[in-house]
């Protein structure tokens, strides 16, 4: 059922083109939100690469031609992921460019344009804490906007909440995994964008008023659940 929430509030949305970012745009507009997304994909939106300077100063320029503020941000844009072996400086810069400066700079052209009560909300990732082997562009990238996350919630208290959630495991098409893919999460399924869509909403609206400065975990318990060889069926397998 719609609410007024978001109704007529002005929302950003990096990276919104598919996916979690898609999910995140779309439920805005549905709580009547006017919602504008930038994305390199080619669409009905603001189309560029926010790893680019003057790509991000012409998004705010547009956005501010037909606003004089906005209510809320979400940094959702998905970094590069390569590992130390492959990745290159170049790749490793984009990545960070893309996963915490753009955020930050974003930030920083609409500090005087938020309106009160503004609520700031980026995507981590569960990768901010885990890490499988050759993805260090990506976890970088993800642990520096949670940390982002905190510090400008500290810059802008009082004016602006910033807060920030880490998925874990996010099936984009919806799938309905069964045996270990599901179980190896307590929660005994894998995620789908609304999983993430929902917490984006409820952070981003009055009912988190007294939260800010803070991550959540939305990942089944992944990251809460022990495993040793041996222990319950579990068995590390030669890698």
């Amino acid at each position: 059922m719609q609410t007024d929430t978001f109704k007529d509030k002005v929302v950003i949305v990096t990276g919104g083109a598919n996916g979690i970012g898609r999910c995140i745009a779309d439920e805005f507009r549905n709580e009547g939100a006017i919602v504008y997304v930038i994305d390199k994909q080619e669409g009905a939106h603001f189309v560029g690469d926010i790893s680019r300077k003057e790509v991000l100063e012409a998004f705010v320029a547009a956005v501010l031609s037909k606003h004089n503020k906005v209510d809320v941000i979400i940094n959702n844009a998905l970094p590069l992921m390569k590992g130390i072996d492959e990745c290159s400086y170049e790749e490793f810069q984009y990545a960070l460019s893309v996963g915490v400066t753009a955020p930050y700079y974003l930030v920083k052209l609409l500090k005087n344009h938020l309106a009160e009560g503004a609520s700031i909300l980026n995507i981590s990732s569960s990768r901010d804490r885990m890490s499988q082997p050759q993805t260090e562009s990506y976890t970088a990238a993800k642990g520096g906007i949670t940390a982002l996350t905190h510090a400008l919630a500290v810059s802008l208290a009082g004016r602006v909440r910033v807060n920030s959630i880490s998925p874990g495991w996010i099936d984009t098409a919806y799938t309905i995994y069964e045996g270990p893919d599901a179980t190896q999460q307590p929660a005994g399924r894998v995620g789908n964008p609304m999983d993430i869509a929902n917490m984006v909403l409820f952070l981003c609206s009055d009912k988190a008023g007294f939260i800010t400065g803070e991550n959540i975990c939305i990942d089944g318990g992944m990251t809460r659940q022990m495993i040793y060889h041996g222990d319950h069926g579990w068995k590390l397998e030669n890698i």
